[in-house]
């Protein structure tokens, strides 16, 4: 299983940042490299506990769809989002937030682990891991910007 943690600063209340991680057309907007969209499930507007969303695009080259349901939600603190239907064996994404002196702490950590075997293993070392590091970097920057002009 490989485990990404990320830490990301962002001037405004946890409320406004919570609202934005959860948000449909902002993971749109952040994702538009790999050209991802909201195909099914909720599709626009605010995802809640026990919802689920199926995203499709495209990644190294080909498209995928990947269903992810709100599993756990303690508004304006923590959420989680987990596979459904996908490629990987298990995908699991942490959500927290913290508000300290005006900012807004937000922690994600995602452990998934990938199918095949040994070759997903190495897979995921030469090109996996550091795809979905920099994707979650791209949205993170784009909930920050978002989120600090509210």
């Amino acid at each position: 299983m490989t485990t990404i943690n990320l830490t990301t600063k962002i001037k405004a209340s946890k409320q406004i940042v919570f609202d934005a991680s959860r948000n449909i057309d902002i993971h749109q907007q952040s994702a538009s490299p790999t050209k991802e969209k909201a195909i099914a499930g909720v599709t626009s507007g605010l995802i809640n506990l026990g919802e689920t969303v199926i995203w499709r695009g495209k990644h190294f080259g080909f498209y995928i769809t990947h269903k992810s349901r709100i599993t756990v939600m303690n508004l304006y603190y923590y959420f989680v989002d987990e596979m459904e239907e996908g490629k990987f064996k298990s995908f699991k994404h942490e959500h927290f937030f913290e508000e300290e002196n005006g900012f807004t702490i937000m922690k994600d950590k995602l452990q998934y682990e990938t199918p095949f075997g040994i070759f997903g293993e190495l897979f995921d070392i030469l090109f996996l891991e550091k795809h979905l590091m920099n994707f979650l970097l791209e949205r993170n920057k784009v909930l920050k910007e978002v989120s600090e002009k509210k």
